[in-house]
């Protein structure tokens, strides 16, 4: 840009932002936001906002003792996203929340399908590998790839995070599985006492084993809530079958359940998902008995949405697991590992119950208390 240019067609923000960063480059040396206000006369509000939006975008680091370092990037930071499969619409929800905040702070997001497939997660890892990604964020459901998955990415200096199942010495970003199936259970309990007279005679955990035992507390979690509203329940009226997660996988398992236990006219169901949730409902709409059940899962995936506004539908409710927030906070996670800042291993995603039937445990919870 020549002495010429017209001060109109300048951007004084902009400028003031290359600024700072020339600086950052010429003394090499990290600098305080003191040193960088003395050195370039900006308004100290404005370099500390410059600096802040700087280390947003993964141009500019500041770790643990304040002062702020240049990044030096040839290119814009890439993340590599495996996602659980495509054909699942709470991983396809993960996804574009994930891409729309990649390019609301200028990462280059690369997606890989995972498709529900340990061994094509593996491979999509070595992919990331290949491509030299900055970071890898990896949602895939086989605990017993996990530890492979991790070990590569270790291996070649790639942090990892992982969304729902735990991998080795990577940050973990999800649910608290069992607090959230232990407000379901709550709910599901409620509901029995208020529309059942308090009569369970079976309760069904839809399991999705392959994925380990936090997700499984899901369950387990559900369970102990229906217990806590339920008093005279036996073991033996509480059933655990694996649904995979997935809808047909759950319809087998759940028509096997109410074929077994024909005389069970009160049924309490607790899936780990709600595509699970769907296949256990449309196994009891075929064999003319979804009357007889109570299903509560998570996700808050929209075919469940429209299901729980059918009048009589035993599907009473769903945790939401707020997906919406997992992009943003992917993101955050991500660059703050990048710039060496201190990160809790667990991050756990709000969750929030959606049921009309709320009230059945907040009135509850208000007696007694």
């Amino acid at each position: 840009m020549t002495r010429s240019t017209k001060a109109i067609y300048l951007i004084p923000i902009l400028s003031k932002s290359l600024d700072v960063l020339e600086l950052l480059e010429q003394h090499k040396a990290p600098l305080t936001l003191e040193e960088i206000y003395q050195r370039t006369r900006i308004s100290k509000t404005t370099v500390f906002r410059i600096l802040r939006t700087l280390v947003h975008r993964g141009y500019v680091s500041r770790p643990e003792d304040g002062r702020y370092r240049l990044v030096s990037r040839p290119r814009k930071m890439r993340f590599g996203f495996g996602g659980q499969s495509s054909a699942l619409p709470f991983s396809n929800a993960v996804t574009e929340s994930l891409r729309t905040a990649a390019m609301s702070t200028g990462i280059e997001l690369i997606v890989l399908d995972n498709q529900y497939n340990g061994e094509i997660a593996r491979q999509n890892a070595e992919e990331f590998i290949k491509q030299q990604v900055d970071l890898v964020i990896e949602f895939q459901t086989d605990r017993y790839v996990a530890p492979i998955i991790a070990d590569r990415l270790a291996a070649s200096g790639i942090p990892l995070i992982a969304v729902d199942i735990p991998h080795p010495n990577a940050v973990f970003f999800g649910l608290d599985n069992y607090r959230a199936g232990l407000e379901a259970g709550e709910l599901l309990g409620a509901y029995a006492q208020k529309f059942w007279g308090g009569q369970v005679d079976l309760v069904v955990g839809l399991d999705l084993a392959k994925a380990g035992t936090l997700v499984q507390s899901r369950i387990t979690g559900a369970f102990e809530g229906i217990r806590s509203r339920i008093n005279d329940l036996q073991d033996d009226q509480l059933i655990r079958v694996d649904g995979t997660g997935l809808e047909e996988e759950s319809k087998k398992a759940m028509h096997g359940v109410l074929t077994k236990y024909r005389k069970a006219k009160h049924v309490l169901v607790a899936p780990s998902n709600d595509t699970s949730a769907l296949g256990a409902l449309h196994a009891a709409r075929e064999l003319r008995r979804a009357h007889h059940l109570a299903i509560l899962s998570h996700d808050c995936i929209p075919a469940v949405m429209e299901e729980m506004k059918r009048k009589n539908s035993p599907l009473i409710g769903s945790i939401s697991h707020e997906v919406s927030t997992y992009g943003p906070r992917l993101i955050q996670l991500g660059l703050a590992l990048l710039n060496g800042e201190s990160v809790p291993p667990y991050n756990y995603v709000e969750h929030r119950l959606v049921s009309r039937y709320n009230h059945l445990v907040t009135d509850r919870d208000t007696r007694s208390s």
